[in-house]
């Protein structure tokens, strides 16, 4: 599968065309190494993206025009094959289209176009969802980058901190708790925890992820970064106003971390509505764009 790369004066990065996937992004006086490199003994991607679906869908199937379709976890078209836009030396685009395969799980018409723009200290992921037919397109999408934690190899990943912070104006403030909607068995359960931070920072300890998937909804931050034990933070991903983020490990021993921006959200349980009744959900009309794009900084 072709692998694309691009580099500035000070950052590198590597995108597969299976997925459209981000797979690396290191700094070049330093030659550190911040993606997850896909070790299928914890997990075997880097950076999907989620599309057309964020997350599981209640067992496994999903309804919209008086039909019921089958669906995995996230949609498809991570396992997918991108084509190759456009490419210049700080900027790289990819799409995919729907086909008689999508159509046969996912009934519209889409394209879903996928950009990376290197920036002095990282990358800026865009994405744009285009309708080009003639009916609403209901759609999910959300962002799932694995960066390593600890950087070091043979480090401890706890000990480490997730810092949370929030647009104020044009300056970012440490939020003092959130709340995180709990997650079973790949589904949303009527429970919520809440979190008190210290200055915004919250410790990973080896229970932290007990719960799965740390998913803070209703738009609680704008900015999460990945710190050290000293609380200097190596690696912050921004989206202003997004409405749902999602921080994920799959065990204590994973040697790494995701920070996941989306719109978009898994089933709650025992959800049977329609696809345009989900929740967080969103609709682009005919002949209309959806735009959004996320900064990794390092």
């Amino acid at each position: 599968m072709a692998v694309y790369e691009l580099k500035n004066d000070a950052i590198a990065i590597k995108i597969n065309a299976m997925g459209a996937e981000l797979r690396s992004l290191k700094k070049l006086d330093t030659g550190i190494e911040y993606m997850w490199h896909a070790d299928p003994a914890f997990w075997e991607r880097t950076s999907p993206i989620l599309f057309p679906f964020v997350g599981s869908v209640n067992g496994k199937e999903y309804r919209t025009g008086g039909k019921t379709y089958p669906m995995n976890q996230h949609g498809f078209a991570r396992d997918m094959e991108f084509t190759l836009l456009s490419q210049t030396e700080d900027e790289i685009w990819f799409e995919i289209r729907d086909n008689e395969e999508t159509r046969k799980k996912y009934p519209f018409a889409f394209v879903l176009k996928l950009g990376y723009q290197l920036m002095a200290d990282g990358v800026e992921v865009k994405w744009q969802v285009e309708n080009p037919g003639t009916e609403e397109l209901p759609f999910s999408i959300g962002g799932h980058p694995a960066f390593n934690c600890p950087l070091k190899k043979g480090a401890d990943k706890n000990g480490h901190f997730l810092k949370f912070a929030k647009t104020s104006g044009e300056k970012y403030v440490p939020l003092e708790s959130f709340e995180s909607t709990r997650v079973g068995d790949g589904l949303v359960i009527d429970e919520k925890g809440t979190y008190e931070l210290e200055a915004g920072y919250l410790a990973v300890t080896e229970h932290l992820f007990d719960c799965d998937t740390l998913v803070l909804e209703d738009y609680q931050a704008t900015e999460i970064s990945l710190c050290r034990a000293d609380k200097s933070a190596y690696v912050t991903v921004t989206m202003e106003n997004v409405p749902v983020w999602g921080v994920w490990t799959p065990s204590p021993e994973a040697p790494f971390i995701c920070i996941e921006p989306w719109y978009g959200r898994c089933d709650r349980t025992g959800f049977s509505g329609d696809l345009k009744e989900r929740e967080w959900g969103n609709i682009v009309r005919p002949g209309e764009i959806f735009e959004a794009s996320y900064r990794i900084t390092v």
